[in-house]
């Protein structure tokens, strides 16, 4: 892999993820006339929760479901320029154009109204685009393993520049497929979000980490993943270095986690052979999820890491790939019960969708 940073017309960073040395070298300049980004996000702690909750009122203006013919993330071509100024490209990252978090928004006041109760901090971090390949039509299930290993790649160089950033505590790569997601650029691509906190769900499973190994002595995730394997149930595919199943306690209608055997805190802690590994798993298991309803599947595919100061040592890896179509053509809403109180109710069981995506043709 290649690797090429550069600068956008506003000064936004830019970098080229190539699969080989051999690739054109990346010198095109970006021609617009952009104004430079002035973010104005804010982070507020829920009192009631202890969650922090992002204001980002500037993503209103952001661009919503072009038509192909204008995606801002195609190459650009002569006449119209777009994200990504070169005529081609393998794999590229460049920050938000508007972004949740930012390391330039400015400093606001430590509570809302002057009341303590309602705590409040500028929203810094920052907010990645990471496109998967120049085409358009394609998704990242039709990928070559060569290119989803450059794009794990690229995944391992930004969570360990973005762990880097002052105030950053927790970095997460993720990939929303499909408009039942809320997908607004159909150009396959994913985002990495760089938080001022460590997030609520990452926090209790930590919790739940911490707990269990003071009692057993032994990684929680670890015994999960060694008891998923014991049953067998509920396991869609193995390799050498990791394992796909439903989880026992799934949400979702459709719901697969991928764990690499060996525990590691992040996807920079991933061996080569581990990353050549996942690639061939990972296309399997998309495979697999495109063939249960013969259509393409809309998913949230989101990489659960261990903060960046905190839970090292007990966090394990994973990717929790879920899609909220129950049928074919019926949509799971969150309604009543999982909105209001966070108590999920499946109407299917895990074993039941495992026996069908083990099913499925790859």
């Amino acid at each position: 892999m290649r690797r090429t940073a550069g600068k956008l017309a506003d000064g936004r960073e830019i970098i080229y993820f190539d699969d080989s040395a051999e690739a054109p070298p990346r010198v095109a300049v970006d021609t617009r006339d952009l104004p430079e980004t002035q973010p104005m996000s804010e982070v507020r702690l829920d009192p009631l929760t202890r969650e922090w909750v992002a204001m980002a009122a500037h993503r209103q203006t952001r661009t919503y479901k072009p038509p192909a013919d204008l995606c801002p993330l195609c190459p650009s071509t002569p006449g119209r320029p777009t994200e990504v100024p070169e005529a081609d490209y393998d794999v590229v990252v460049f920050e938000n154009r508007f972004p949740s978090l930012a390391q330039n928004v400015p400093d606001v006041p430590s509570t809302v109204d002057g009341e303590p109760l309602f705590a409040r901090a500028p929203g810094r971090g920052r907010c990645e685009v990471v496109c998967f390949t120049s085409d358009h039509n394609k998704s990242f299930g039709e990928l070559s393993e060569s290119r989803v290993r450059t794009v794990v790649d690229a995944w391992a160089d930004r969570v360990t520049y973005l762990s880097t950033l002052p105030g950053v505590e927790q970095v997460f790569p993720f990939e929303n497929r499909g408009e039942e997601i809320g997908v607004t650029l159909s150009h396959p691509h994913g985002q990495i979000y760089a938080y001022p906190f460590v997030t609520p769900r990452t926090e209790r499973m930590l919790s739940a980490a911490l707990d269990y190994f003071a009692e057993h002595g032994r990684p929680l995730f670890g015994d999960v993943l060694e008891a998923e394997l014991r049953a067998g149930a509920r396991v869609i595919e193995e390799s050498p270095h990791w394992v796909a199943f439903v989880p026992a306690a799934a949400r979702w209608p459709v719901e697969v986690v991928l764990a690499p055997r060996r525990q590691v805190p992040d996807i920079a802690a991933l061996s080569s052979v581990e990353r050549d590994d996942f690639a061939a798993l990972y296309l399997s298991v998309l495979h697999r999820l495109d063939a249960l309803y013969d259509r393409p599947l809309p998913y949230i595919a989101a990489w659960h890491q261990a903060p960046v100061h905190a839970g090292r040592d007990e966090m394990w890896l994973h990717l929790q790939v879920f899609s909220v179509l129950r049928t074919k053509d019926k949509l799971k809403y969150l309604a009543g019960s999982e909105s209001g109180e966070a108590v999920w109710i499946n109407d299917v069981t895990p074993e039941q969708i495992a026996e069908r995506l083990r099913g499925t043709h790859n």
